[in-house]
């Protein structure tokens, strides 16, 4: 749904702030991709981030100041293909897993079928985030 909701978007619309405080849809949907590229190397592939892939990916990993001077300046499709392109591996990756994987605990009271809850309800909440800053756009 934020495909359908981000894709005709311009540069200007990609980047727009309706605040000092605000971030960018290109940001949001960035912040997005991060997460779920951080819980499908970790859960899915066992694995840590190299150095050159954390550097990439942890600049949208939080919101805010940082965030807004570094993820900026890419045409829409660029944050959509990513997101696809991850969302794909991420995809692949579940299939291959079953029940027992999806209760296996990673922390006390975390297991991986609420990691990718959560992956999936993080998506939901910032999508109605984005929803806001299309509706502010300069008309």
């Amino acid at each position: 749904r934020i495909t359908e909701l981000t894709r005709d978007l311009d540069q200007v619309e990609t980047d727009y702030l309706f605040d000092d405080k605000a971030n960018s849809i290109g940001a949001l949907i960035m912040h997005l991709v991060s997460t779920e590229a951080y819980y499908q190397v970790e859960t899915l592939e066992g694995l840590t981030w190299t150095d050159e892939e954390a550097e990439f990916w942890r600049v949208a990993g939080g919101l805010g100041e940082k965030t807004r001077d570094k993820i900026k300046g890419k045409p829409i499709r660029y944050y959509l293909d990513l997101w696809d392109q991850v969302r794909k591996k991420t995809l692949e990756g579940l299939k291959a897993k079953d029940d027992v994987w999806f209760a296996a605990n990673i922390d006390e009271g975390v297991n991986n079928h609420w990691v990718w809850f959560h992956v999936l309800e993080h998506s939901a909440n910032h999508m109605g985030q984005i929803a806001l800053v299309k509706n502010r756009l300069p008309k």
